[in-house]
Parts: structure tokens; C-alpha cells; sequence
């Protein structure tokens, strides 16, 4: 460095010129380095958007204020009670429970047919073979609830007061 800055005049020794020419060395032997490693190609991310937004990168944990339901829920709302509203009294039903051993009832739309077989059961004191459903155009839902053998369609009429 010494010789360089004889060899110019004293207008042009500044520090900043010889700073200049040892950082463009540094950079010299970065890109001689380079040069000598395996060429890798940096991927071009495709946009497919015309305007960029900011990723968002800051989640934070809930922290409420206040509760957003003010009231517990009150567990299963479809108990025995409400998927068996009543029995069904018309002659065609009268002769279902003489004929073929099975209750109709009208039961809750959104009742599944394991859960109608449920509430009979604990309702009735019966065992159910099987169970169809309709829903009327009315827009309620009917429930044929067949009967095993060991009881009696008619009885159980009886004991509810449909006949």
C-alpha cells in the first residue's frame, strides 16, 4: 500500500480510495472461489399474483376477553323425550301394531335409528328388531319401530293409551 500511495499525487491519497481497491481484492477471491465450486442454479419462485402481500408470520395464543357463549351447553340435547314426541293413532297405524307387531311414532328429524331403538327401549321397557324411518311431506319424521317375539305391539299400545 505504500507504494501505491507514492506513486500518486497527494490529492488522491485518501483513505477511502485505497479502502475501495482492497474490498474489490476481498470480492475478487469470493468470485474466484465460486468460480471453482459446483455451479448452482438459485429457483425463480413463480408469482402468480400480481400484488404482493407481506406473509403473515406473527400467530399469537387466544387470550379472550370474555366468554363468547354466556351459557354452558347443556350436553346431549337429544334425550328420550325429545326424539320421541308421540305415538301415531290412525287406523293404518292401528292395524301395523295388530298385524305386523310395530309401533308408530313421530320422532325428531335429526334422530338416527340406533337412537330411536335407544329411547323405545328405555321409554317402553322393549326390545326393537328393527327400525324405518320416513319423513313425511309434512316435514316431521315417522318411525316404524318393529318388535322382537317376546312382546307384544298391542300390549305396549295398551300401556301407553293409543288404543
Amino acid at each position: 500500500l505504500k507504494w501505491l500511495q507514492r506513486s500518486f499525487p497527494t490529492g488522491f491519497r485518501h483513505r477511502s480510495y485505497f479502502c475501495y481497491h482492497f474490498t474489490m481484492a476481498k470480492t475478487a477471491e469470493k468470485v474466484a472461489k465460486a468460480v471453482k465450486a459446483a455451479v448452482s442454479r438459485k429457483q425463480k419462485k413463480v408469482r402468480t399474483k400480481v400484488r404482493f402481500h407481506r406473509p403473515k408470520t406473527l400467530f399469537k395464543a387466544r387470550d379472550p376477553k370474555y366468554p363468547r357463549k354466556s351459557v354452558e351447553s347443556r350436553g346431549d340435547k337429544m334425550d328420550k323425550y325429545r326424539i320421541i314426541q308421540c305415538p301415531v293413532t290412525t287406523e293404518s297405524a292401528m292395524k301395523k301394531i295388530e298385524e305386523i307387531n310395530t309401533l308408530v311414532f313421530l320422532v325428531d328429524t335429526k334422530a338416527t335409528k340406533p337412537k330411536i331403538k335407544e329411547a323405545v327401549k328405555q321409554l317402553y321397557d322393549v326390545q326393537c328388531a328393527k327400525v324405518n324411518t320416513l319423513i313425511r311431506p309434512d316435514g316431521r319424521k315417522k318411525a316404524y319401530v318393529h318388535l322382537t317375539q317376546d312382546y307384544d305391539a298391542l300390549d305396549v299400545a295398551n300401556r301407553i293409551g293409543i288404543i
